[in-house]
């Protein structure tokens, strides 16, 4: 009888495939309230990697850190009108504290804008507080009628950017710097994810942006994930809140603004981008462990020689683990970092030892070799850097090969319900046969510059939309 595969394959049902992943890789669990979860170590891990990595790219715009309240007075939503009708749905609401009745509401946050804007025009007195460039990382709830793990959630882990500048021009080129700069940078050469730049159309953008720039991956099943979005936010905001500073001229004026995140998402696309039916397959530039040295049995001479390697590796500046619980059967731990994806297996046993070798199993491209201990720690680097450039050049192939250029809305149903991406002229479908797809579980995830390029407007010549089933 042939043994059980450890996950659903995924070409018979890509949605159990993933959730054996995350639960099986031991990255998350549902929590006690329907849509919550609880990330474990291994994912929060994940997560922390995903911080430093991003964190170090917005310090370098100059924008600095802080912190605001989980809970926002429910009068702050009311003061831009199209902000607040795009979450109502969504909101959770406090009504009681501390045994009695609130005098006022306070909402959950669902994102900071309302909240930052109002210290915001407390900051900004004159053109010498601009531009003013702030982050927080925090947790937001917006409540969730289809849960799943990392990608739909109530609460979840983001990064939330907001500035202000004094001029259009300023806060539309911040806007494009960090979704550049910032978000795609990171997504490319660290998650090692080929993702589309673009401009969101009007339906889609932010509630209250007069600009949404977003980054659009395609996911193993064909679908889109929206990874990262940036927005030119106008004077929205600023006029809401009354948010103005004195200018070089002696006039008084609104500031311009931006807003921008990205969140624990990212994760879920590292699942479904990257994962195959062994598991997770994780880029070695974000492990958190590039390379997991691994005793076979319990040998004292095998123990000491993999604890030498660790040393060796974590002094060549790779991050390691050692993993010498020879209690429990090797085949297991072998199969639980292969689930874990951890890019590089380095496998000691007596015999190998006799041989001055260890075994090298590399998860990425697949397949072992028998390599000379003394060269172990010399090669890794280079081939930790070839795994990262195979995963991008997977997904970069993956993406080319399912996308149709078509030139008609009932092309791009077609190419979207069989588990691909369409290209279709903008000036063929317009806002129209937009409000067609949706009625087929399709929409426009982004609209690009016949040259791949970010349009600099929603209606520029030459427009195309990319358009996609999406998570």
């Amino acid at each position: 009888m042939a043994k059980a595969p450890v996950l659903t394959p995924r070409a018979d049902d890509f949605p159990r495939w993933y959730q054996d992943l995350i639960t099986k890789a031991e990255l998350a669990d549902n929590g006690p309230v329907r849509g919550t979860m609880v990330i474990r170590p291994y994912g929060y891990g994940l997560w922390e990697r995903m911080q430093q990595e991003m964190d170090a790219r917005i310090k370098e715009t100059g924008t600095q850190n802080a912190y605001f309240p989980l809970l926002i007075p429910q009068s702050y939503l009311a003061r831009e009108a199209e902000h607040v009708e795009g979450f109502a749905p969504e909101l959770a609401v406090v009504t009681h504290g501390g045994g009695k009745d609130l005098e006022e509401p306070a909402v959950v946050r669902p994102t900071s804008e309302m909240i930052i804007n109002e210290y915001f025009s407390k900051w900004v007195q004159s053109y010498r507080d601009l531009p003013l460039l702030i982050n927080q990382w925090a947790n937001v709830v917006r409540w969730e009628l289809r849960p799943r793990l990392f990608l739909r959630t109530s609460e979840f882990l983001w990064q939330e950017g907001h500035t202000a500048h004094a001029t259009y021009e300023e806060a539309r080129d911040f806007a494009a710097h960090i979704h550049r700069e910032v978000y795609e940078d990171f997504m490319v050469n660290v998650l090692a994810m080929d993702v589309v730049p673009g401009r969101k159309t009007v339906k889609e953008r932010f509630a209250g942006a007069v600009n949404t720039l977003t980054l659009e991956g395609m996911m193993g099943d064909g679908k889109a994930l929206q990874m990262a979005t940036s927005h030119e936010l106008g004077q929205n905001f600023a006029r809401a809140f009354n948010t103005r500073y004195l200018s070089k001229e002696g006039g008084q004026e609104l500031v311009w603004q931006t807003s921008w995140g990205s969140t624990t998402r990212m994760i879920g696309a590292l699942v479904m981008m990257h994962g195959d039916d062994d598991g997770l397959r994780v880029p070695p530039r974000l492990a958190q462990i590039q390379v997991v040295v691994l005793a076979i049995k319990g040998d004292e001479a095998v123990l000491a020689k993999v604890r030498e390697l660790g040393d060796r590796l974590k002094a060549a500046g790779v991050r390691v683990r050692v993993d010498d619980r020879t209690d429990v059967p090797f085949g297991r731990r072998a199969v639980d970092w292969e689930l874990k994806g951890v890019p590089v297996r380095v496998e000691v046993g007596p015999r190998d030892l006799e041989n001055g070798t260890a075994m090298l199993a590399r998860r990425i491209p697949g397949g072992k070799e028998s390599v000379a201990l003394d060269s172990l720690v010399a090669r890794l680097p280079a081939l930790l850097e070839e795994d990262q450039a195979l995963l991008l050049q997977q997904s970069r192939e993956r993406r080319e090969s399912r996308t149709s250029e078509v030139s008609t809305p009932e092309e791009a149903i077609e190419a979207a319900a069989a588990g691909g991406w369409a290209r279709i002229p903008w000036s063929a479908l317009g806002e129209e046969g937009e409000a067609g797809l949706g009625e087929h579980g399709v929409t426009v995830r982004c609209l690009v510059g016949e040259d791949g390029s970010v349009p600099d407007s929603y209606d520029a010549p030459g427009n195309v939309a990319v358009v996609a089933r999406a998570y």
